[in-house]
């Protein structure tokens, strides 16, 4: 059986911005075993994990105005992109691309407005 305590750990760790890996070794320093360790990651990790990851590289610009907002909304730097996106899909509807009507300025960087070829 998995400790609770050990869930909570990963999970309240991992809302603080600390990657697995930063995780994982401070368990191993403070004596969990790693069989405890990765049952518990296998527990809080769904499935089709990597089916649904994204890798995305942004620029230092960027990357302040995600903290910023994300610190205003009180989210992690994941949780205010995956928002962003999730904003992005909702106004996309089949083809059709409803008027531009933005209350977030980030989610311009992921919309697929003006893609096209660019003139000269």
């Amino acid at each position: 059986m998995i400790e609770q305590r050990l869930l909570y750990f990963i999970t309240e760790a991992r809302k603080r911005g600390f990657s697995d890996n930063k995780i994982k070794e401070a368990l191993l320093d403070k004596g969990w075993q790693i069989e405890k360790i990765d049952k518990a990651f296998e527990t809080l990790n769904p499935k089709f994990k990597s089916k649904n990851q994204v890798c995305v590289f942004l620029s230092d610009d960027l990357l302040n105005a995600l903290e910023k907002r994300a610190k205003k909304n009180m989210q992690t730097i994941s949780e205010q992109i995956e928002d962003i996106l999730r904003k992005s899909c909702v106004t996309y509807k089949g083809g059709t691309v409803k008027p531009e009507k933005l209350d977030d300025s980030l989610v311009a960087v992921f919309s697929r407005k003006n893609t096209g070829k660019k003139k000269k």
